[in-house]
C-alpha cells in the first residue's frame, strides 16, 4: 500500500536526518514527491474508466475508446487544482525532518497554527460526511468526488445520487459541483489523507486531554 510505503520512507528519512545525511533525505523527498505524482495519475486513470464505463453510448459508427479516455483523462486532470507540494503526505514528512532538529519550532515561514491549516485543508475538504453527518475517520467506505473533491459514504452518497434529479448538485453548502457516480470514488490518496488527517487530530487534542485531567485533579 502507498500508505506503507510513505511511513517506512518517512522513518528511513528521519534516521537519516538524525545522522546528517541531507543529501539522501533529499533524495527520499524526491521520492516521496515522485510517488504523490504517479498516484495522483492512477487516480485520474482510475477515474476515467469509471467514467467511460458508465456513460458511453454505443453509436452507428466505430467508436474510438482510446481518444474517449484521453478525453476523461484530461478533463479529470484539469479539475485536479491539488498541488503535490502543499499535499498533506509531503507536508508531514517534512514536519518530521524538521522536527529532529527543531523540535517544538514551526517550520521556516509558518506559525504554529498555519501549519495545522495547511496540512489539513490541502488534501481534506470536509470532516465530515455532508450527507450522513458521520466524521471521515469513521466512514467504512469512504468515496471521494473528483471534481469538487469532498467526501462522502460510499452507498450514502450513491442513493443520493441516483434519487436525486440530474443535474445532482454536491450537498456541500456553497459548492457549485454537479456529482456523476463514475467521479465519485475511493482514489489512491484518499485513506492515507483520512490516516493523516486521523493521526494529526489525536496528536492535536492529547495536549487539551492532559489539561483537562490535571484541572480535574486539582480541583479534587
Amino acid at each position: 500500500e502507498i500508505r506503507k510505503v510513505l511511513t517506512t520512507i518517512k522513518g528511513v528519512a528521519v534516521d537519516l536526518e538524525k545522522d546528517n545525511q541531507s543529501q539522501m533525505v533529499k533524495e527520499l523527498e524526491d521520492a516521496v514527491i515522485e510517488l504523490l505524482k504517479k498516484s495522483n495519475e492512477c487516480a485520474h486513470f482510475s477515474s476515467a474508466v469509471q467514467t467511460v464505463g458508465n456513460s458511453y453510448q454505443p453509436g452507428e459508427g466505430l467508436t474510438d475508446f482510446k481518444k474517449f479516455f484521453d478525453e476523461e483523462v484530461r478533463k479529470t486532470k484539469a479539475t485536479d487544482l491539488s498541488s503535490l507540494q502543499n499535499h498533506q503526505s509531503l507536508r508531514l514528512f517534512r514536519e518530521a525532518i524538521w522536527h529532529v532538529h527543531h523540535a517544538g519550532q514551526p517550520m521556516p515561514g509558518d506559525e504554529q497554527e498555519e501549519i495545522v491549516m495547511t496540512s489539513t485543508q490541502t488534501s481534506i475538504l470536509n470532516i465530515t460526511c455532508p450527507l450522513s453527518g458521520k466524521p471521515i475517520h469513521e466512514l467504512q467506505d469512504p468515496v471521494r468526488s473528483m471534481d469538487c473533491k469532498h467526501i462522502y459514504e460510499m452507498k450514502v452518497v450513491m442513493h443520493y445520487i441516483k434519487k436525486e434529479k440530474p443535474p445532482c448538485k454536491c450537498p456541500v453548502a456553497g459548492c457549485p459541483k454537479v456529482l456523476q457516480a463514475g467521479k465519485v470514488v475511493c482514489d489512491p490518496l484518499l485513506r492515507i489523507d483520512i490516516d493523516e488527517y486521523r493521526s494529526t487530530n489525536i496528536q492535536t487534542a492529547r495536549p487539551t486531554m492532559v489539561e483537562d485531567f490535571t484541572e480535574l485533579e486539582e480541583d479534587e
